[in-house]
């Protein structure tokens, strides 16, 4: 579960890189086809950095308590949850098979 987690977040970063790269490629092109001057091609891409500085800035680092308030919104089953589900499951196993003996 946790190695989901740090994949989904690892890709979030990677996302947020590659579209990055993606808008600077796209502003070096602009400028080289003269649809925009070097300078204005500066200024977009200081921009461009100072607008992922501050959305870095904005993001503090996930700590134990979040990771588990996070997981707790999922809804997802606990090994209590599927303990109690296999302790059933054999009784009712027990069960059925105890019903086909006699």
């Amino acid at each position: 579960m946790i190695n989901e987690l740090k994949n989904l977040f690892l890709a979030g970063i990677g996302s947020a890189a590659y579209t990055y790269e993606k808008a600077v490629k796209l502003i070096e092109e602009m400028v080289q086809k003269g649809k925009i001057t070097v300078d204005e091609g500066k200024q977009l891409s200081e921009e461009l950095k100072k607008t992922v500085l501050a959305k870095k800035e904005d993001l503090k680092p996930m700590n134990k308590a979040d990771l588990l308030s996070i997981l707790a919104s999922m809804n997802l089953a606990s090994k209590e949850d599927i303990s109690s589900i296999n302790e059933r499951l054999t009784a009712l196993e027990n069960k059925i098979s105890g019903m086909t003996k006699a």
